[in-house]
């Protein structure tokens, strides 16, 4: 897994061992950041579910201000630890579940990565708590992948939706009165 730009550009990224993480194939994070690459400079970022750090250091490559990354997985943190220090990045670690990291987390993110193991059918949930605790800036943006279609909330505005084989990925706005 490398960063594909950005001050960064071609570095690797330590990864786990074995088939239980499921990272963001290359061409599909490809895809995602060229979508992306107008929102990135200067933003405050939320890697709700960061498995290695790769979308959210490809953020802080890109010219992110501040990225957050949480994960459930003590082993998960240690690597975007890990990779961040190859990379002499910072960023805010969390160790929380999903919905404890939203219901604690301050403020307001341009742009939130939510990227949980396909298995978990929490999208729901997860677009529910955005909303209530407002953590999405005006014109952010909640990128939310998935191998299942999302049922997409009324406070929310589907702004794109991109197939890459299984891999579905949506665009999120907060809708406007």
């Amino acid at each position: 897994m490398r960063i594909i730009a950005g001050k960064h550009r071609g570095r690797l990224l330590a990864v786990f061992q074995g088939t239980e993480i499921r990272p963001t194939p290359d061409r599909v994070k490809e895809s995602l950041f060229q979508i992306l690459s107008g929102e990135l400079v200067g933003a405050r970022v939320l890697d709700l579910f960061a498995g290695t750090g790769a979308l959210g250091i490809e953020c802080l490559s890109r010219g992110a201000g501040e990225v957050v990354f949480n994960d459930s997985s003590g082993e998960s943190l240690a690597l975007v630890k890990k990779n961040l220090s190859s990379c002499r990045e910072r960023g805010e670690l969390l160790c929380l579940d999903y919905s404890a990291c939203l219901k604690r987390v301050i403020g307001q993110f341009d742009l939130i990565l939510c990227d949980p193991p396909y298995r978990l059918d929490i999208s729901e949930e997860v677009l529910g708590l955005i909303e209530k605790r407002d953590l999405l800036s005006e014109g952010g943006l909640v990128v939310y992948e998935s191998e299942r279609e999302l049922s997409v909330p009324a406070a929310f505005v589907l702004c794109d939706r991109r197939v890459y084989g299984r891999v579905k990925i949506f665009f999120l706005k907060r809708r406007t009165a």
